[in-house]
């Protein structure tokens, strides 16, 4: 299609309003702020701790990103893997019941928006002083973890040490390291092991949607445009490191009668059963012994039956939270995406409940009483993590919104190529493939994972209302 003179958006291009709306605090308090700089520059491991710094950790994480929680080293050995996975320390600098403990509970985790974070502590702690830099060395939660040769765990343990991180990696650099063969010996058995536990990952039945993945970048104009991140295979063998650890994580608490659990019920029969007609209407072979995992986990993720099914099995996960507990197991005691118990350990720097959490789980294994603080807070945690979780949802998608509408706000009456998602009595839901944008389309005869074309008949960047018409 012939399209209209790029808009200069550098006059429009914050997000204050956003901010404004949803209410998102500022500057940390001063006490807060005077807690964090006394912890922060105080002497380090103040607490028991073992000497890990001949571990050769490597963080892996977005280009640029200063807030790191996690390094992690994946050895091969004659029989099976160790894993070393460094977590940053946040029970050692937030101190319990004072002003920046107060903060950082109202603020439930780290909010990014495409103009700064919104950071759930102060950047002297998440960015400097807890944060596993590399060549620095760091008080941190070292997990140790022991896996056979078909990557299931025989051993855990979960100590306070001081760590190093040797190097700094992004995603698509140790992508690029692992295909020309240059890569970092610390995760040289990162893909083997990334491998294993995905596939017991399908055999467990968790599930992994092919959606998708919106991302906002500067345009290098003062605007911003929008790109479908590219999602590499270290971005899931990375994740399963983290998932590894989790659900190590649930089954000392599970064990002990005491912690907080991520939870998501089993989807229904109805769910599943709408699901399986979907896919019939899309015309996938759904074998009625195959798992629903399974099926979704071999989807090609650039075909449009894999995007409209893909949506269709959002159907599968709702309803996750967390569930604390203090004596009797919870009724629920499994994240159906995952297909284990599974718990929030490692993002403290960016998430509340991981350091409550792994708090438990050191004073488990080390066979001294969960602190008081902790057990005390405990019962709180659900309910202010899902506040937080819908606030920042609620801002992740004003943000993207608000995007498309800057986009196309001078492309009104032009044509676009599109991917049905979803349909409805009134029309349906489509992917734009360029620029990616997700958006409701009204008209008739749209089928689901059907190739169309549509007309934008709305981009108001007041009200971040995007809309599109079958043409």
């Amino acid at each position: 299609m012939e399209r209209a003179p790029e808009r200069d958006t550098r006059a429009a291009a914050d997000f204050a309003a956003i901010r404004v709306e949803f209410g998102l605090p500022g500057e940390f308090p001063t006490a807060a702020l005077a807690e964090a700089e006394q912890t922060s520059s105080e002497t380090v491991h103040r607490l028991p701790r073992r000497d890990a710094t001949e571990v050769p950790l490597v963080t892996i994480d977005p280009p640029g990103a200063k807030d790191l929680d996690q390094a992690v080293c994946v050895r091969r050995l004659a029989s099976g893997f160790r894993v070393h996975y460094a977590i940053a320390d946040l029970g050692a600098v937030v101190p319990p019941g004072g002003a920046l403990d107060a903060e950082v509970r109202r603020r439930g985790q780290t909010l990014y928006l495409p103009d700064g974070s919104v950071p759930l502590h102060p950047p002297v702690l998440s960015e400097d002083a807890a944060s596993l830099l590399p060549d620095q060395v760091r008080d941190a939660v070292l997990w140790t973890i022991e896996l056979d040769d078909d990557g299931e765990p025989t051993g855990v343990h979960v100590e306070r040490a001081i760590v190093r991180s040797t190097a700094q990696f992004d995603y698509a650099t140790v992508q690029a390291a692992i295909a020309d063969g240059t890569v970092h010996p610390s995760v040289a058995a990162l893909p083997e092991l990334g491998r294993l536990r995905r596939g017991l990952a399908v055999r467990r039945g968790a599930i992994e949607l092919a959606l998708p993945e919106q991302e906002i970048q500067p345009d290098g104009a003062g605007g911003w445009r929008l790109v479908v991140r590219p999602r590499t295979e270290v971005d899931g063998w990375n994740a399963e490191i983290s998932l590894l650890t989790g659900m190590c994580a649930a089954q000392i608490m599970l064990k002990a009668g005491i912690g907080i659990l991520r939870t998501l019920p089993d989807a229904n029969e109805g769910a599943v059963h709408e699901l399986r007609r979907t896919a019939a209407a899309l015309g996938l072979d759904w074998p009625v012994e195959m798992p629903a995992a399974e099926l979704l986990a071999g989807l090609d993720p650039a075909e449009p039956t894999s995007l409209a099914l893909s949506t269709d099995a959002t159907r599968l996960l709702r309803g996750a939270g967390y569930t604390a507990f203090d004596g009797a197991p919870p009724e629920v005691t499994t994240h159906a995406g995952i297909g284990a118990s599974y718990a929030h350990v490692t993002a403290p720097l960016r998430r509340l409940v991981d350091r409550f959490a792994t708090e438990v789980c050191l004073a488990v294994a080390a066979g001294v009483p969960v602190p008081e603080w902790v057990r005390t807070a405990l019962p709180e945690l659900p309910t202010a993590m899902e506040v937080s979780d819908r606030q920042a949802a609620q801002v992740d998608r004003a943000c993207i919104d608000q995007v498309e509408s800057w986009l196309l706000a001078d492309e009104v009456g032009q044509s676009f190529a599109a991917v049905v998602l979803r349909t409805n009595a009134e029309g349906g839901e489509i992917f734009v493939t360029e620029p990616p944008v997700l958006a409701k389309c009204r008209g008739a005869g749209l089928v689901e994972a059907g190739r169309v074309r549509v007309r934008l008949v709305e981009a108001d960047p007041l009200r971040r209302k995007v809309s599109f018409e079958t043409e």
